[in-house]
């Protein structure tokens, strides 16, 4: 007893030839369906050149189109032939043309012959199956699909919807539990010749002619009626990538598919030449002769799955780059966003830069230009420092900035001055540490030589500006570390926050901060919150600073001496 290899043709047909010529060589009857989509002259062609093989013969041919009825009628009359033909076949292999033996075809006969009344097919319910793609699982068994997905989609959808909208089912027939699997098979005689000599055939072939790639639930559900052993997995290695799609394999892949111990594989490059050298030519090419364990590649397959899908964090490439929420992580690395502190303290950034040991920039969305560490106008990553190349989308400004710089810590200045598009953006990303002193850009107003009138429109708007901002900031859905003060409480006791920032970021050794930025002269600032108040403008995000503040040193007033007698 031998097995018999159906072979689904379509394409390429030469390598159909080199892997049909290989099986026969092996002890196993062939017999070839040919698309009836290929051009007559190349069948012709074909034919002929296997005309002289005995062990090799062709069915009769169907139009075998992606998801229709052609690719079932294939292999029934392919199947037909090969039980009518070869009485000595126990097993009947479904495979395809881009299909490739990876082991010695007596291996597989051997392993067959030792399990002579087991089913190979992949056969489980809808509820069970996770890989369905398209969001029709039992709909593909109750709907009809008169157009092609490939071909008309939007008539498909259309129709699909309509027929949900009018709430239309189809009977299923009641002796049958709708199944389905790998469309790759490989099924006992007694178990094949039930299904297709079944008194029932022309009700279920009527049936499943309108189910939805019914190559996918014909044998995989009517195996379930007449098999009395199913081992519900398939042969053939077959790998599908997140979308549906089978993966290819290349010759680079020649190690990965020996690791498999797979008796066969598809979908083979019809070009891979050394697979095709190493397997077809070699009769003791097998490592080794365990059980077939796609499992053993699956971890790479997931790997490969994963990074096509979630990529590097930070990274936007061009598999995931439409999708929103298959971002991976915003940015590439944490970086610290400090908002008032410029304004607030004397060269702010020279002293964060040697406290942490961070690359600090000034204002990275101020309205002129992108404000680069050292007043550099490129930095890594070819960046310009021209605002309208980034404000064109400063999201990815912000992501190639911390992706070109990844390993060292970026900071930089922030405010309502600055490009208001971003601080969204920076408040839903984990990565982001945000500090911020609200008010503290009245510093620069108080400072200007400017008309009041300037000032007081000026001080409005950014107000407004900052208030919705730190709005944002206050949102549910922040995912950032928040830190909020005034800047009446921040400036009396500065030095336990800025320990808090500094330790946050990480980049030294946890230590007491032995230096501190100088703060600006504020004398009569709380004069100018008030001027603004007179004019009608009320400056709240400051906090509650004084027109008058306290002196922090008071000196007391020296007391008359006196004498205590005895």
């Amino acid at each position: 007893m031998t097995v018999g290899i159906v072979m689904l043709v379509h394409t390429a047909l030469d390598r159909a030839e080199q892997t049909a010529r290989h099986w026969a060589r092996g002890g196993c009857p062939v017999v070839i369906h040919v698309d009836k989509m290929v051009p007559k002259a190349t069948y012709d062609r074909f034919a002929q050149r296997l005309r002289g093989e005995p062990q090799i013969l062709l069915s009769k041919r169907h139009r075998c189109e992606w998801g229709t009825w052609g690719l079932v009628a294939a292999s029934q009359d392919a199947s037909e032939l090969m039980l009518e033909k070869f009485d000595d076949v126990r097993h009947v292999y479904l495979s395809s043309g881009s299909c490739l033996p990876l082991r010695p075809v007596h291996e597989l006969q051997q392993y067959l012959a030792d399990r002579p009344r087991t089913d190979f097919i992949e056969s489980a319910t809808t509820a069970d199956v996770p890989w369905t793609v398209g969001g029709l699982d039992e709909e593909r068994f109750t709907l009809r699909f008169p157009f092609s997905w490939r071909k008309h989609r939007y008539l498909f959808d259309k129709f699909v919807e309509v027929q949900r909208m009018v709430g239309y089912k189809r009977a299923i027939p009641d002796d049958i539990v709708p199944h389905m699997g790998s469309q790759w098979w490989c099924l006992t005689r007694q178990t094949l010749s039930a299904i297709l000599q079944d008194p029932a055939r022309a009700q279920y072939d009527a049936y499943f002619r309108r189910v939805w790639i019914p190559d996918e639930s014909y044998f995989q559900t009517l195996a379930r009626l007449y098999s009395t052993s199913i081992e519900s997995r398939s042969l053939t290695l077959s790998k599908f990538d997140f979308q549906g799609k089978p993966h290819i394999f290349y010759d680079d892949h020649l190690q990965l598919l020996r690791r498999s111990d797979c008796f066969v594989a598809r979908k083979i490059w019809p070009h891979a030449e050394r697979l095709y050298q190493a397997f077809l030519t070699d009769p003791d090419r097998a490592l080794s002769r365990q059980e077939p364990n796609p499992g053993k590649i699956d971890r790479i397959f997931a790997k490969a799955v994963e990074r096509r899908t979630r990529g590097r964090p930070g990274l936007y490439m061009q598999s995931r780059f439409p999708n929103y929420g298959w971002e991976n992580g915003k940015t590439a690395g944490k970086y610290s966003v400090f908002q008032g502190f410029a304004e607030l303290f004397q060269d702010f950034a020279p002293w964060l830069g040697r406290a942490t040991g961070a690359q600090v920039h000034g204002h990275l969305f101020a309205p002129g230009r992108a404000e680069f560490a050292g007043g550099q106008t490129v930095i890594n990553g070819a960046l310009s420092d021209n605002a309208k190349l980034r404000d064109a989308n400063p999201h990815a400004f912000l992501s190639n900035l911390l992706w070109n710089t990844r390993g060292e810590r970026q900071c930089f200045q922030y405010g309502p001055a600055d490009n208001p598009k971003i601080n969204w953006h920076m408040a839903r990303d984990p990565n982001a540490q945000i500090s911020v002193i609200s008010g503290a850009w009245a510093v620069p107003l108080f400072k200007s030589n400017a008309n009041f009138a300037d000032l007081r429109a000026r001080a409005a708007t950014l107000q407004k500006i900052e208030s919705k901002m730190l709005d944002e900031l206050r949102s549910p859905d922040v995912k950032a570390r928040v830190r909020v003060w005034t800047m009446a409480e921040f400036i009396e006791a500065p030095m336990e926050p800025l320990q808090v920032i500094i330790d946050e970021i990480g980049q030294k050794s946890m230590r007491r901060l032995s230096e501190a930025p100088r703060l600006e002269d504020l004398t009569g600032f709380g004069q100018f919150l008030q001027n603004l108040k007179n004019q009608g403008m009320h400056p709240y995000l400051m906090g509650d600073f004084p027109v008058d503040p306290i002196p922090r040193h008071i000196r007391d007033q020296s007391r008359k001496p006196y004498l205590i007698k005895k």
